[in-house]
């Protein structure tokens, strides 16, 4: 079973209820791997790993990173230090909070927006204290001096005009990069063909469980590749309508313990015939 961090196990105020906690104890005791595809940094990832109790190889940074130790990735897929100060450049044409997402700690610009925006999106990549993050005037600048090659870059718009017009830009000028709406305003850059969907697949070679034998439960438009590919796609009540579309189920929103609903309505009542046979529910 593979779960998305942010709007999938986590509720609006960022904490993970107790009844999802206990759902996810339920099925991993019933032996299901459960992982975690997210398109946070590892470290971030890693933690609420933990406060799940999941010992296990975790598909971060959009699957750019998938390890259980950052020491030893399992695999991992980085976009050139020469790639990302040209895209950072490009970006610098517009107003955007941008964040270099390294395995490690993430640079960001400083915006001068003090907007909720931004509040919200620092709270939302990671908890500061397990990931340092450093910002610097002028980014292009940094990197010519201290390059960094990342799995991952984020950028966040103040207008939703720019945010088309760099997009359109970045898909023109760049091969080899994959660029995916992260939020209405926002978006996640990251090595071509990589994906969480790819990720899972990935791992799954790795553990031997094919997809048809995979649940995998997301939120938003980077999750319907792998809401799509696997044996029970689940869309969240609160994911858009392009999300549920996708999904063979669509359970509660994440702040009507979602999660925890799913894991009690597919798992415990027909999980042999659920997995087996997904389409027939």
């Amino acid at each position: 079973m593979a779960l998305d961090i942010d709007g999938t196990l986590l509720k609006s105020n960022f904490k993970i209820d107790r009844s999802t906690k206990d759902a996810i104890d339920y099925v991993r005791k019933k032996g299901v791997y459960v992982t975690l595809a997210t398109g946070r940094n590892f470290p971030s990832a890693k933690k609420i790993a933990k406060d799940l109790k999941l010992d296990c190889i975790l598909i971060t940074h959009n699957g750019a990173l998938i390890a259980s130790s950052i020491d030893e990735p399992l695999y991992e897929n980085r976009i050139s230090a020469e790639k990302v100060r040209n895209i950072v450049k490009v970006v610098e044409d517009y107003d955007a909070h941008v964040r270099l997402l390294h395995e490690r700690y993430a640079l960001g610009n400083q915006v001068q927006q003090k907007s909720q925006l931004v509040a919200k999106m620092t709270m939302g990549i990671g908890d500061p204290l397990f990931y340092p993050v450093t910002f610097t005037e002028r980014l292009s600048n940094h990197l010519e001096e201290k390059p960094m090659s990342v799995p991952k870059i984020d950028i966040q718009f103040f207008n939703e005009e720019e945010k088309e017009e760099a997009y359109e830009r970045l898909m023109e000028e760049f091969e080899e990069i994959d660029v995916t709406a992260s939020t209405r305003c926002g978006f996640e850059i990251g090595p071509k063909g990589v994906s969480k969907a790819s990720g899972l697949q990935f791992l799954g070679n790795h553990l031997g469980i094919s997809l048809k034998e995979m649940v995998a439960v997301g939120d938003f438009t980077n999750d319907i590749e792998m809401i799509r590919q696997v044996g029970l796609g689940v869309a969240m009540g609160n994911a858009p309508e392009s999300v549920q579309n996708a999904a063979d189920w669509v359970t509660r929103s994440n702040d009507q313990h979602g999660v925890g609903y799913m894991v009690r309505e597919v798992f415990r009542r027909q999980m042999k015939m659920q997995i087996e046979q997904p389409m027939e529910h």
